[in-house]
């Protein structure tokens, strides 16, 4: 299950952010997405847990988890419909 995390820190380091998911369970793969004119982080990523389980686990147990001093909000990731583009499952 692809989650994505939101308001993180421009501090927060992929390295960070997949320790913080792994123990709840098992990390597939993890990213933060960087703007690429200042190489600085857009605040927000994503973790892809394979386990259905551990992934809902990890939003229930994350979401308002303070990370680098950031209250980060975590929740599962969607496809926008016709496209693969993955957004938030609630409307920003």
């Amino acid at each position: 299950m692809k989650i994505l995390v939101r308001n993180l820190a421009r501090t927060s380091t992929q390295e960070n952010l997949e320790v913080l998911f792994s123990n709840i369970g098992a990390v597939q793969s993890c990213n933060i997405v960087m703007d690429q004119t200042s190489g600085l982080s857009k605040g927000f990523g994503f973790v892809e847990m394979p386990k259905v389980g551990e992934a809902k686990q990890a939003i229930n147990k994350l979401n308002h988890h303070v990370l680098d001093g950031n209250k980060i909000r975590v929740k599962k990731a969607e496809q926008k419909p016709g496209s693969d583009t993955v957004k938030s499952s609630e409307a920003s």
